[in-house]
């Protein structure tokens, strides 16, 4: 079974615009966080790893702030090609709404190989994003039934900050710089009337 396998069967790329893609040989370091304004607005937390986006929906998106646990419900993997992603997702599709590329740049791993990390469940690493900088971990949760349930969390260093909401404060796209609002023009989301 491949590993873009779930994300196919989840969409109908004849309606859908979101890129089919396929698993890279080469190995990445990419990662992109995208605003999403599906049935409720979530940030999509994606690191490049052994070839696919290894996917996190994050319901109250990102923070600077340590003392701040922020849910990541691991999702399906995703093609490396969604990191450019931005645009509507039709109605009647999985993840119907508008998604923009709220942030993007690179990572360095921080300690042994992510893909081990995963398995184990503890992930470390430094961003180096437009708007996320520093070092962040994603621990798996310890609770019966959660088997998706990661914890984001922002380390203390020099890019750490408890005044400011970042989701907030920067809500554009750093592709377009649009604000989820203007991609639709305006119009209503897919599903809400």
């Amino acid at each position: 079974m491949g590993k873009l396998d779930e994300y196919r069967k989840k969409r109908n790329f004849r309606k859908t615009p979101e890129p089919e893609g396929k698993e890279k040989k080469e190995p990445g370091n990419f990662f992109v966080v995208q605003k999403h304004k599906a049935k409720k607005l979530h940030y999509d937390f994606r690191l490049e790893i052994d070839g696919v986006l290894k996917s996190w929906a994050i319901p109250k998106g990102p923070t600077l702030n340590p003392s701040e646990r922020r849910l990541a419900v691991q999702v399906e993997d995703h093609p490396v090609e969604y990191k450019n992603f931005e645009g509507i997702i039709p109605e009647g599709e999985y993840g119907a709404g508008t998604v923009i590329v709220w942030d993007e740049g690179f990572y360095e791993p921080l300690g042994e190989n992510l893909s081990e990390g995963l398995k184990k469940g503890e992930i470390k690493f430094c961003l180096h994003g437009k708007k996320l900088r520093g070092k962040f971990a994603l621990v798996k949760t310890k609770y019966q039934g959660s088997e998706k349930n990661w914890l984001l969390i922002k380390e203390k260093d020099e890019y750490a900050r408890k005044d400011i909401d970042i989701t907030k404060e920067k809500p554009n796209s750093v592709k377009s710089g649009k604000k989820l609002e203007e991609i639709t023009g305006g119009k209503n989301e897919p599903g809400q009337d």
